[in-house]
């Protein structure tokens, strides 16, 4: 490719509000199907000892993809290189990239192998309250899934270039991959096909009949990281950016970023540390590991499409504003991103927290997933809502920090948020047994937020929040409320209905909560007709 068409192809100004919708409808993509995903799984496995080692096997990859790509690194390789973008073109940034690209995946290579040996200390590290079956599972499973966190962060390392373009959905539709892979294969799995080659421990006690399926989800996770990246890295390849693995060479460049990237790998380890203690507290309680996951992937709903929209756009604006000195649209995006993230994430609080019954229900409640833990996957979710707004709102401040390239400061503020999850999750367990996982992950959302929020008054004391966000966001509130009780007397004509009568009435309850709070929004003015018509153009 030639050097001129490399620079003929810069990044092109794109509208906040359209890029959060474009990131975050992908997103809501996915999150669907994931819940199509664990539908199936609990259908088929529902919370039992199958399930809870696949889970267990399955966030070792995804703890250290956070810890090392969507985390530290790409917290670090976003600004610098949308910065060398602005500044040196397309030329300068590929070079960096691939540099970047090489140190990462040298690390992960050896990660991957040290990870192979390692497995049963660190399925022991993430849950040690598993019995013997449930562990040998995990180990096994864990071995199979770990080549995983290679793929994915290279795939997000490229993700991380094309954000920097503003080319936003290729990297927001690749995740939709992994569920388009395991959807099926969870439904395959059910026939027995291949249950005799797939590395499964040699005695699994009475697990067989379901030991298969976890296999098989298993490969499935594998076989979608290596479509995951090949996607970003051909939608890269369009944007005129193919970037090339070369050998890895530590320059200063290299050392800045690892510099950089030091202090937020930390944080988001801390980060992770509050997922470890939140597992090995539900690992002591039988079924509990399954309850949170289905919990969790709830909750992650409304917080990957808003929050991690939020995140991805607004770091590589708020790097290129920083660049270019430019205050008031730093602190202006600061202020559309928090009011687009409140206007979505109040309303569903609200109904997670009126509503988490009917959702579970309708969603889980099938199969070998049974009403016990329909009501105990509910009472999480009613936990985990209730730290929702400090978890979105997380995500529009930390890039305030890591577009000036400090990362420090978070990892100070993401230890003390460690430091009272511990504490909490920990003491509290002999006392409320496992709901101290969710409480004490809830409350160190909140905790954290309110550090990143006096941290970056601090460094910047002129940050404020505007006079449109001060006006908008007591009605906000006050259209929250009135979506509330409409949805809460509705959800209540639920209970005790057969499943399909449920469902409706789940989808009736939706489309009045929208409804209401669409007329109560524009009512009190908490939002108007233009937002929208501003967010369907381009600038």
């Amino acid at each position: 490719m030639q050097e001129a068409s490399l620079v003929s192809v810069r990044p092109g100004p794109a509208r906040l509000v359209v890029a959060f919708a474009t990131v975050g409808g992908w997103t809501m993509a996915s999150r669907v199907l994931g819940f199509a995903r664990d539908v199936a799984i609990a259908a088929v496995l529902g919370a039992g000892a199958v399930a809870e080692a696949f889970f267990v096997a399955f966030t070792l990859p995804n703890l250290f993809r956070r810890f090392f790509a969507e985390g530290a690194f790409n917290t670090a390789f976003v600004p610098m290189f949308a910065k060398r973008v602005e500044g040196g073109g397309l030329a300068e940034a590929r070079g960096f990239a691939e540099e970047a690209m090489a140190c990462l995946a040298s690390i992960l290579f050896v990660l991957t192998i040290a990870a192979q040996l390692a497995m049963p200390w660190l399925v022991w590290g993430l849950a040690s309250g598993l019995d013997a079956e449930r562990n040998a599972l995990a180990v096994a499973m864990g071995r199979i899934v770990f080549p995983y966190v290679l793929l994915i962060s290279l795939a997000a390392l490229l993700s991380g270039c094309l954000n920097a373009l503003d080319r936003f959905w290729a990297a927001a539709a690749a995740p939709v991959l992994l569920n388009v892979v395991l959807i099926p294969t969870v439904l395959l799995a059910q026939t027995g096909i291949a249950a005799d080659w797939l590395g499964l421990p040699d005695a699994v006690g009475d697990l067989d009949g379901d030991a298969h399926v976890g296999a098989m989800l298993s490969w499935g996770v594998l076989l979608a990281g290596i479509l995951q990246a090949a996607f970003v890295w051909r939608a890269l390849s369009k944007a005129g950016l193919l970037l090339r693995l070369r050998l890895p060479h530590f320059t200063p460049e290299m050392r800045r970023l690892a510099i950089i990237a030091a202090p937020a790998a930390l944080a988001g380890g801390v980060a992770q540390v509050n997922l470890v203690i939140g597992r090995q507290v539900a690992s002591y309680f039988e079924g509990a590991v399954g309850w949170l996951w289905y919990a969790d992937r709830v909750y992650q709903l409304p917080l990957g499409v808003i929050g991690v929209a939020i995140g991805v756009v607004l770091l590589p604006a708020l790097a290129r504003h920083v660049r270019r000195g430019d205050r008031a649209a730093s602190e202006a995006a600061l202020n559309r991103a928090a009011e687009f993230a409140l206007t979505l994430t109040l309303p569903a609080t609200a109904a997670l927290l009126v509503m988490p019954g009917l959702v579970v229900a309708v969603l889980f409640e099938r199969g070998a997933f049974g009403p016990a833990d329909a009501a105990a996957t509910e009472t999480a979710l009613s936990i985990y809502a209730l730290g929702l707004p400090a978890f979105v709102l997380q995500k529009v401040l930390q890039p305030a920090f890591f577009a000036r390239e400090d990362t420090r400061a978070p990892l100070r503020f993401a230890a003390w948020s460690m430091l009272a999850n511990l504490v909490v999750a920990v003491a509290g367990a002999p006392v409320i047994g496992w709901l101290a996982a969710p409480l004490g992950a809830t409350l160190a959302a909140w905790l954290n937020f309110v550090l990143l929020w006096r941290g970056a008054r601090q460094a910047d004391p002129d940050l404020t929040v505007d006079a449109r966000l001060a006006h908008r966001l007591p009605r906000i509130l006050a259209a929250t409320v009135a979506m509330a009780l409409c949805v809460a007397g509705a959800a209540s004509l639920g209970a005790g209905l057969p499943a399909f009568e449920r469902a409706l009435v789940l989808g009736a309850t939706v489309a009045l909560g929208l409804g209401a709070y669409g007329v109560a929004g524009l009512a009190l003015r908490a939002f108007t007709l233009a937002d929208f018509k501003g967010a369907l153009r381009r600038g």
